[in-house]
């Protein structure tokens, strides 16, 4: 639950295996693979991910930047796409949904994984425009079970846009012990994914 859950939505079943094996690490968690259009709207309502990876060519009518699209509009969490296409008319349209990266295949994993860590903060920082800094006494007032200093401390640098491994690294302690701080502080704040604890803060500073 502590990591960041990825959705992939790649037709190929080889190539989508090969992404989810490059992401179930200490940041990221492949919370579903959906090879087509239907399943990735299933995924998203009933599992909904931190973070989408999206093929452009799903081989149907609707596409990934249709996909990305309805990301958007319901949704509100960050688009990566994965795609063969580089082609203007292509990149224009993909250019409309606000997309956190565009990665053209091939792709090696370290450029998948700073796509991803950039996207995710690239969002945070946009989402977080008019609540730049928690207060741990106002987030504590609304809760009935308090989140600890540390907790908080945590929960402000998921708030920044930072995987796990990178908070480890600000605050010296271990990408194990940060997940216990993130687990227990889902649970106070009543959410399961960063996306939902990141809106549920700024819910909770806005009140």
């Amino acid at each position: 639950m502590s990591e960041i859950r990825v959705l992939i939505v790649e037709d190929e079943p080889i190539i989508a295996e090969h992404i989810s094996g490059y992401l179930n690490n200490n940041d990221f968690k492949v919370s579903g693979i959906a090879y087509d259009s239907e399943e990735a709207r299933r995924q998203l309502l009933q599992n909904t991910p931190d973070v989408v990876l999206l093929d452009i060519n799903l081989g149907e009518t609707e596409d990934g930047i249709d996909i990305a699209g309805l990301v958007r509009r319901k949704y509100r969490i960050p688009v990566l796409f994965l795609t063969s296409y580089a082609d203007r008319e292509t990149i224009h349209r993909a250019k409309q949904t606000e997309p956190g990266g565009y990665l053209v295949k091939p792709f090696e994993e370290r450029a998948l994984l700073a796509s991803l860590e950039i996207a995710l903060y690239n969002f945070a920082k946009k989402s977080n425009q008019t609540v730049p800094v928690l207060s741990f006494k106002k987030i504590n007032r609304h809760l009935i079970a308090q989140i600890s200093e540390r907790e908080f401390e945590v929960m402000q640098l998921i708030f920044e846009g930072l995987t796990n491994q990178q908070i480890a690294e600000r605050i010296s302690i271990s990408v194990n012990t940060i997940k216990k701080h993130i687990n227990s502080s889902y649970l106070k704040l009543d959410v399961a994914t960063r996306t939902t604890a990141i809106a549920r803060l700024l819910e909770l500073m806005t009140r």
